[in-house]
């Protein structure tokens, strides 16, 4: 999505999907007289893997490895370390990732007609500011110079097509994901008062000098009034700032739920409006919002910094405990190909993966990391004839449905220079926002292929009513820990600080959810600078 009034595109970043189970269901067709076959293929994380961590039931190791550095988790974070490594000409350390690939919410599948994301699936442009983003985008030919005033020239193949967004609202697609036409003047009112307050959040500043909403969310200002929108929700702050229109607060809900997983009536107010205000829209002289995307959505970016974990990576392995012995860090690992343990002796340790797991490899880690919410997301990839509109705006990057269940679908094949395509693929996103996600959680594995199929072709009805007639192939994804959700008090919480602290200086932490917001950027940022205090020492705020 886009604020082309002041709304940041988001979807982020939250999934991890690998393996799955395929099943042909044949059921009738109305498009003609003869029986068609719809494709579902049902897959997640190694969920039931990852809950063997709970009863510790594996085999004793059988082979142990030394080496100077361990990361546990090939997530941005842990690709974004071994990228620092590199910088500082360290090349001795390993990565133990769970899944058989690395990128965590990075990462991509792929059919005969196109690729598509299994995840996050696009970077805005960054801040001016955030130097190291602008380095690694220089790296990897995304920035391929900068012109006569300093501003980055991004490669015009990796920069969103248009149209990039639309919206299906009062029974017509339109532009944008604002709702505009058929509004009442009370609501465009509205509307225009939230986005001149999201630009006065976005350009101010606290006593310290520093931005009140920035990215990384470290650089954000100590400013203690602002601060304090972290202790309530952004439905609270929406109700106290006097707003009522209806299309507005679904709008909201639509944006927190998108970067958050969680809606306005339980996210946090300081994150809601970060969600608009942390991007300065700087980063091009005419402060263009655009966005870079990719078929594969950004496991481009992690596959941009995979090279720097070849021949360094252990996949398939479950790492099941951490601890200091001897003034070294012994870590415990399940080979899931080999139905084998390892143990590896490391000076040190990066844990670069989520604090929900982390609390079952080492101990006391438990009561601080109850604060930590994650919400499920479900994804489907769809492949369909084609996609009929009633014409009123054509067929974009990212589509949303008002008042839908879901938050809509990207068509995964919008930066395909080959605009002529035989089939269409697209990626529908859902996020179970509740007031109790660990119910929500228990209950998403119990419904099977058939239920989570009309679920999403259901939900895509609202707009498209004849999408079931069209379907050839569902392929559903199922998260239970999608990504850190910032309820209040989260993210400027004890909880988090306890959790970032490193244990001896041995142990160390490095993962999105240790910034409160999953996002491209905190990944990254997280990982150079877990580096930079390991070798340096050097540490920052957050």
């Amino acid at each position: 999505m886009k604020s082309g009034e002041n709304c940041n595109k988001s979807r982020r970043s939250f999934i991890k999907v690998v393996g799955a189970a395929l099943i042909a269901v044949p059921f009738l067709q109305f498009c003609s007289d003869k029986i068609a076959v719809l494709m579902i293929r049902l897959s997640g994380t190694k969920h039931l893997l990852g809950h063997r961590l709970w009863i510790k039931d594996f085999p004793k190791p059988t082979k142990q490895i030394e080496v100077s550095y361990l990361i546990v988790g090939g997530g941005i974070s842990g690709l974004s370390a071994a990228r620092q490594f590199h910088k500082k000409g360290i090349s001795d350390f390993l990565m133990v990732e769970l899944e058989n690939h690395l990128g965590g919410n990075s990462s991509n599948g792929e059919n005969k007609y196109s690729k598509y994301p299994l995840g996050a699936h696009y970077l805005p442009l960054p801040n001016f500011q955030d130097k190291e983003l602008l380095r690694f985008l220089e790296e990897e030919k995304i920035i391929l110079s900068y012109d006569s005033k300093g501003f980055p020239v991004f490669d015009e193949l990796q920069l969103t097509f248009a149209p990039d967004e639309r919206l299906f609202y009062k029974n017509n697609w339109q532009e944008g994901v604002v709702p505009k036409e058929g509004n009442s003047v009370a609501d465009d009112l509205e509307f225009d008062k939230f986005f001149k307050q999201m630009d006065i959040f976005r350009t101010g500043k606290g006593k310290d000098q520093k931005y009140l909403f920035d990215i990384p969310l470290y650089l954000s200002s100590s400013d203690e009034k602002t601060r304090a929108l972290d202790k309530i929700t952004m439905k609270k702050w929406f109700q106290e700032n006097h707003f009522t229109s209806e299309p507005l607060y679904n709008y909201i809900d639509y944006c927190c739920k998108d970067d958050f997983g969680l809606g306005i009536e339980y996210v946090s107010a300081w994150a809601g409006i970060h969600y608009f205000a942390g991007r300065k829209q700087d980063c091009t002289p005419e402060k263009h919002d655009s966005v870079l995307t990719w078929a594969e959505g950004n496991s481009r970016l992690a596959n941009h910094l995979k090279k720097y974990t070849k021949d360094k990576t252990l996949k398939n392995h479950l790492v099941y405990e951490v601890k200091i012995e001897n003034n070294k860090v012994i870590a415990k690992a399940f080979d899931d190909v080999n139905k084998s343990s390892v143990e590896i002796i490391a000076d040190k340790v990066i844990m670069a993966s989520p604090q929900f797991v982390n609390q079952y490899l080492m101990e006391n880690r438990k009561e601080f990391t109850k604060d930590f919410h994650y919400t499920p997301w479900l994804l489907a990839t769809l492949t369909v004839n084609d996609l009929f509109d009633n014409f009123s705006f054509p067929l974009s990057w990212d589509n949303v449905i008002y008042d839908a269940k879901g938050l809509g679908y990207v068509y995964d094949q919008h930066q395909t220079v080959n605009q002529v395509q035989d089939k269409k693929v697209i990626t529908y996103y859902y996020s179970f926002s509740s007031a109790d996600l660990k119910k929500t959680r228990k209950e998403l594995y119990k419904k099977d292929k058939e239920y989570w199929k009309q679920f999403v072709l259901n939900d895509l009805k609202v707009a498209h009513p004849d999408i079931e007639e069209y379907t050839e192939d569902i392929e559903v994804f199922l998260l239970g820990h999608g990504m850190i959700s910032p309820v209040p008090g989260f993210i400027f919480g004890e909880a988090k600080q306890q959790a970032k602290q490193n244990i001896q200086n041995k142990i160390y932490f490095a993962h999105s959810d240790l910034s409160g917001i999953s996002i491209f950027e905190e990944a990254f940022h997280q990982g150079i600078n877990v580096v930079n205090e390991i070798v340096d020492g050097t540490t920052l705020d957050s």
